[in-house]
C-alpha cells in the first residue's frame, strides 16, 4: 500500500467528514440568514418548473441506490431473496434511469442559470463551483456505470468499494480494498469527496432544512370581520374627533 493510497482512501475521507460536520455547525452559528437555497424562481419559472423536479427526483433515486449498494452487505440482501442477478439488473437499469433523469434536470438548471440574465446575475462563485463539482461527480459515476455495468463485465463494487466505505464508518479503514478498483470508479469517489467537502459552504445546506417547527407551532386564531360583529357600538361614518390633552369635554 503506497502513501498515495493512504492519503486518498484514509486521510481524505476523514478530513472531508470533519469539514462536513464542523462546516455545517459553523455555517449554522454564523450564517443562519444565508442557510437557504437562494431561490431564483421569481426571475424565471418555466425552465425551473421542469428542471427542478427532474433533478430532485433523480438525485433521490441515486442516493437511495448508493445507500443500498454501499451500506447494506450482500448477505443481508440475499437473506431477503435479492440474489446477485436481481441486484445487478435493478442497480444497472434503475440506476441508469435515475442518472439520466438527474443529468437531464441538472442540464436544464445549468442552462437556465447561464442563459437567463437575472438568474445568471444572481449566481455566486460558490454556486458555479458547486455546479461544476456536482456535474463532474454525476458524470463520472454515470460513465463508470455505462462502461462497466451496462457494456462491461459488471464490476463487483460490492466486493471492494462497499466494504471500504463500511470500514471507514466503523473506524477500521481498509485502503487496500481500493487498490484494484477501476480508475473511473476511483475518480467518481474522489469527486464525491470533494463535493462533500464544499457542501457546507454552498446552497446545498438546504438539504438539511426542514420545517419541523411548523408541526409544533401554536394555532392561529382568525376572527370574523362580518358587519354584525363590529363591536359593542354601531359604526359611524367619517373621521372621529380626537380630543386634545387637557381640553374640556364637549357636551
Amino acid at each position: 500500500m503506497s502513501p498515495t493510497d493512504t492519503l486518498l482512501w484514509v486521510a481524505l475521507p476523514y478530513a472531508v467528514a470533519a469539514v462536513f460536520v464542523v462546516g455545517h455547525i459553523w455555517r449554522y452559528r454564523y450564517d443562519q440568514f444565508g442557510w437557504t437555497t437562494r431561490s431564483s424562481q421569481v426571475y424565471e419559472n418555466r425552465l425551473l418548473r421542469w428542471g427542478s423536479p427532474m433533478f430532485h427526483l433523480g438525485i433521490l433515486m441515486v442516493l437511495a441506490g448508493h445507500v443500498v449498494g454501499l451500506l447494506i452487505p450482500r448477505a443481508w440482501l440475499e437473506a431477503i431473496g435479492v440474489d446477485e442477478h436481481a441486484y445487478h439488473l435493478g442497480a444497472t437499469w434503475m440506476g441508469t434511469a435515475a442518472a439520466v433523469l438527474t443529468i437531464a434536470g441538472l442540464a436544464i438548471l445549468i442552462y437556465r442559470r447561464r442563459m437567463v440574465g437575472p438568474v445568471f446575475l444572481a449566481t455566486t462563485r460558490s454556486d458555479k463551483l458547486m455546479y461544476v463539482v456536482l456535474a463532474a461527480t454525476l458524470g463520472f459515476g454515470t460513465l463508470a456505470t455505462i462502461q462497466f455495468q451496462v457494456f462491461g463485465d459488471a464490476y463487483d463494487y460490492r466486493g471492494s468499494i462497499s466494504p471500504w466505505v463500511r470500514s471507514l464508518l466503523t473506524l477500521q479503514p481498509q485502503p487496500e480494498l481500493m487498490a484494484g478498483v477501476p480508475a473511473m470508479f476511483q475518480v467518481h469517489v474522489v469527486s464525491a469527496l470533494v463535493l462533500f467537502g464544499i457542501w457546507p459552504f454552498t446552497r446545498l445546506v438546504h438539504v438539511f432544512s426542514a420545517p419541523v417547527g411548523y408541526l409544533f407551532r401554536p394555532y392561529i386564531v382568525y376572527r370574523s370581520r362580518d358587519a354584525g360583529d363590529a363591536g359593542s357600538r354601531a359604526a359611524r361614518p367619517g373621521w372621529e374627533g380626537i380630543e386634545r390633552p387637557g381640553a374640556r369635554p364637549r357636551l
